[in-house]
């Protein structure tokens, strides 16, 4: 009976060791931080670069010049996509201003400034507009703001698959997900799930809006 229970016991052993290799590819890769606090390296604005500096560990985004992005390259030199993944950053601004995150986009412009593909999580402390912080812009409308964004606060986007989850301080501000053939304005008509995923990159809005940003790390999904 020994030989037999020792047998069993070693076959369950075994059994739970082989974790089937398509569970472990869907496991969340381990955080990465994406600003290092010294200084630009692994990132590119689309135009105006001084819109974008390090100072004492903080990274500054000031549009003083107009409207710039800057996105994320790691060390390839260009864009680099992602599809399914979580973004946490650590953020302020300066009174009345105005910031965001494009994920799923790329550097087509519309009118010239605006990014035309992907989506924007806005982050707004001005009091004329409508899409307050932690709203999916042009999509799912938060009209009051969760934080004084003057105070440092986290904001967390989850995006997998076509669903896109928003997060203030912990508190959920969007649970989205994208229709099968979803409605939108001539304007917006890119707003869109790119499925083979899309550039990140934050905004520099304009002279007024002033953004910092501490710490910015990503995991996929």
């Amino acid at each position: 009976m020994k030989s037999i229970s020792h047998v069993l016991l070693m076959l369950l052993i075994v059994s739970c060791c082989m974790v089937p290799s398509h569970l472990v590819a869907d496991e969340p890769s381990s955080w990465k931080s994406l600003f290092n606090g010294k200084d630009l390296t692994g990132w590119q604005a689309n135009t105006h670069p001084e819109s974008f500096t390090v100072t004492e560990g903080i990274l500054k985004a000031h549009g003083k010049n107009g409207m710039s992005h800057l996105f994320y390259v790691g060390d390839t030199g260009h864009d680099v996509p992602f599809k399914d993944f979580e973004l946490v950053a650590v953020a302020r601004s300066e009174p009345g201003s105005n910031s965001g995150f494009f994920f799923h986009t790329d550097r087509e412009l519309r009118g010239g400034k605006y990014l035309n593909k992907g989506y924007e999580v806005q982050l707004n402390s001005s009091t004329k507009e409508k899409n307050k912080t932690g709203s999916l812009y042009a999509v799912v409308q938060v009209d009051q703001s969760p934080v004084d964004e003057t105070e440092w606060f986290t904001i967390r986007i989850r995006v997998q698959g076509k669903r896109i989850q928003v997060y203030v301080n912990d508190q959920q501000m969007v649970d989205y997900t994208e229709p099968d053939n979803p409605e939108r304005p001539a304007s917006r008509a890119k707003r869109l799930i790119d499925p083979n995923g899309g550039a990140l990159a934050i905004q520099a809005h304009d002279p007024g809006s002033v953004f910092y940003f501490k710490e910015i790390r990503l995991r996929e999904l």
